[in-house]
């Protein structure tokens, strides 16, 4: 049940971004930062929690759930180190997964060759 909940809600998320691209003049990337800072903003308001505890890792795995994590490690790291924290916290709960993501993009771009248009 875990995974259909998972795929039911990654999967809205997802359509909402394609009917997004398809029906609007928005580019990919401006799409992809609303995403960001959507969740940015429900999680700030206390919304994004509930959903994450139904759907796991389909809420987790988009970029809300980027946006979800900046503000977790935001509020974590204020409370521990006080007003400091606002600037320590995203950049040290999202390290891993910025990490893998740039490893990923070097380790692709040795790996193949650039093909002219």
């Amino acid at each position: 049940m875990d995974f259909l909940k998972a795929f039911l809600v990654g999967g809205l998320i997802c359509v909402v971004g394609q009917i997004l691209i398809d029906n609007t003049k928005l580019t990919p990337g401006k799409i992809l930062v609303g995403y960001i800072v959507a969740g940015v903003v429900i999680s700030s308001i206390g919304l994004y929690e509930p959903i994450k505890e139904f759907a796991g890792a389909g809420a987790t795995v988009p970029l809300t759930g980027f946006g979800y994590t900046l503000v977790e490690g935001t509020k974590k790291a204020i409370e521990e180190q006080g007003l400091i924290g606002a600037l320590t916290g995203p950049l040290t709960s999202c390290s891993a997964g910025v990490t893998a993501a740039l490893l990923s993009g070097v380790t692709v771009a040795f790996m193949t060759k650039p093909k002219s248009k």
